[in-house]
């Protein structure tokens, strides 16, 4: 991990001069590393612009790309959650993962848009004179499907020092691309939590992952040979901007010479009597879902009732259902995220749920929590309803976790989030912010600045701090990538903006659509989609390039603008 063997090969570099007869394969050992060579297809087997799936004999698969005349080999699957990507969008020049929003370049195998940590082996490609496509790959490469980019040798000098203050996907981001682009100086990772980055999307799903060492994207190991020092519990309670020290919670202090703050955010608790029994929990991080998980037990006894209507209460209600006695979620609207995607899909959705034993109470909230001993036993809704409760679950959003800074001299809203430019930089010089925190320019959105809460971006934006840090001026080129699953029904949403009017593509009944949103001039300004891959990352791939669609140009056809991506 993390050595000289790391690097890929560019696609067109020239083979070794191994001789190969036929379709049969060659294994031999350059340096220790045990590469495979084989003819996958002919030139003539790819269209342009098609990609495919070939077996190197028996010992892997890569995903063949025909572009621009060029061929490209790399791994087959997403490095994050392994979505096959020969579904997915193939763009001018990398492929976006079907299920996430994640893009691959097709060149070199590196990771330029979230989810996920890892890279895909990119594999040499040569044709010859006959038409034979030969890929060589390490052996290695194909069974992993991986690969951690180099992070080469650091030498750490006292000179410079990179602070980054929070440990989410946002700060891991930014320290391994600091060392991955070769920043040589000291860096420092400020996590919170007692635990090394991890991913989050499944916090919220609970009971999916149990062992946080499995969640874990990197190991101590990996931290240490990258000489990224990594400071767990412990948190910033200060930050002078002119000394340009961080003041930690343990008393002690940092110097820095650039800062970069990705704090997220933190769960929103409403004012309410008796919020402070026992058995209420918020939904945020592994210790969380851990503690809900635990007080659930095994026995299916505990009335459970979650507080909103958002992806966070949705996911924990389909998830927890099965462990529960009752299930019934609360919330101000009409329909489970009709908010989102308007009555009908939410009519759906709510069908999908009460039919997997989650009840409803919409228009209404909790205003009361009772109990006994200090411990919750029931909650009181607004019209004065009172329902049992062992355990109530709060997700009705979030707030953000920057009061340590409001009198640093760095520019905030009056919501604490913290304004920056295009590279992500505050108005104090060489001091960064990006993640949840971060109110910035969304590409998507014609550049208009927004909080966005969500890892794909949250690491997106630890990618561009790191490279703006390194001064290798990297402007924002945002485009939001949403997702859930509830009850086996995948959910994907790309883009932003409010829309003033919508249209259906599919079946609402049976939860299988397309759903294109409007502005007022009738431009297409996000879609969203229920079991129909690979469409909102195909649209998303058309943000990306700077394309616009509107209504007019789904009258004949729904999807003619998914040729015009690649």
């Amino acid at each position: 991990m993390g050595n000289s063997e790391s690097r890929s090969y560019s696609p067109n570099q020239q083979c070794s001069s191994s001789k190969i007869d036929s379709h049969g394969t060659i294994s031999r050992t350059d340096s220790q590393v045990e590469y495979v060579e084989a003819i996958v297809c002919q030139s003539t087997d790819l269209k342009e612009n098609e990609m495919k799936v070939f077996d190197i004999a028996e010992h892997g698969k890569v995903l063949l790309v025909k572009q621009k005349g060029e061929f490209s080999a790399v791994g087959p699957k997403c490095t994050h959650y392994g979505a096959p990507l020969n579904t997915g969008a193939l763009g001018d020049g990398r492929v976006r993962c079907p299920w996430h929003g994640a893009c691959f370049n097709l060149k070199t195998g590196d990771i330029e848009d979230f989810p996920g940590f890892d890279s895909l082996p990119c594999h040499q490609v040569t044709v010859t004179d006959k038409g034979d496509v030969k890929v060589r790959a390490k052996l290695a490469d194909l069974k992993s499907n991986k690969r951690v980019k180099d992070i080469g040798i650091a030498s750490p000098c006292d000179s410079t020092a990179v602070v980054v203050v929070g440990g989410g996907p946002s700060g891991a981001t930014c320290v391994e691309t600091l060392r991955s682009e070769g920043f040589k100086g000291r860096i420092t990772l400020v996590c919170k939590e007692k635990y090394l980055p991890y991913d989050r999307v499944k916090v919220s799903k609970i009971g999916t992952a149990t062992d946080i060492e499995k969640l874990q994207a990197r190991n101590q190991q990996y931290y240490e040979e990258a000489n990224i020092e990594v400071l767990k519990g412990v948190e910033a309670t200060k930050v002078n901007t002119e000394e340009r020290i961080v003041e930690l919670s343990d008393g002690s202090k940092l110097t820095y010479s650039a800062l970069y703050l990705a704090t997220g955010s933190k769960p929103r608790v409403p004012i309410i009597p008796g919020i402070e029994l026992s058995n209420i929990f918020t939904v945020r991080n592994f210790d969380d879902a851990m503690n809900i998980l635990n007080q659930l037990g095994s026995d299916k006894e505990k009335d459970v009732v979650v507080l909103g209507l958002s992806f966070i209460g949705l996911e924990v209600a389909s998830s927890c259902v099965s462990k529960a006695k009752s299930m019934t979620v609360i919330g101000k609207d009409t329909a489970p995220l009709g908010q989102i995607f308007g009555t009908d899909i939410g009519k759906s959705l709510q069908t999908l749920f009460e039919n997997n034993n989650v009840k409803f109470h919409f228009k209404t909230t909790v205003v009361k929590c009772n109990g006994e001993n200090g411990v919750l036993k029931s909650v009181e809704l607004e019209n004065g309803e009172i329902l049992p409760a062992d355990m109530l679950v709060l997700g009705i959003g979030t707030t953000f976790y920057t009061d340590f800074i409001k009198d640093s001299g760095i520019n905030l809203l009056p919501n604490g989030a913290v304004i920056v430019n295009d590279k992500l930089e505050t108005n104090i010089k060489n001091v960064y912010a990006g993640g949840d925190i971060a109110h910035a320019p969304v590409f998507a959105n014609n550049n208009d600045q927004m909080s966005i809460g969500h890892i794909g971006l949250s690491q997106y934006h630890g990618l561009v701090a790191a490279k703006n840090i390194l001064k290798r001026e990297t402007p924002l080129h945002t485009v939001p990538y949403f997702w859930t699953m509830l009850f086996g029904k995948s959910i994907r949403y790309a883009g932003c903006g409010r829309p003033v009017s919508s249209l259906i593509e599919g079946n609402v009944a049976e939860l299988k659509f397309v759903i294109f949103f409007f502005d007022k001039s009738d431009k297409v300004i996000s879609v969203a989609s229920c079991m129909r891959d690979p469409v909102v990352s195909q649209f998303a791939e058309l943000l990306h390039q700077g394309k616009s669609i509107y209504k007019k140009d789904l009258e004949s056809d729904f999807f003619a603008w998914t040729t015009t991506i690649n």
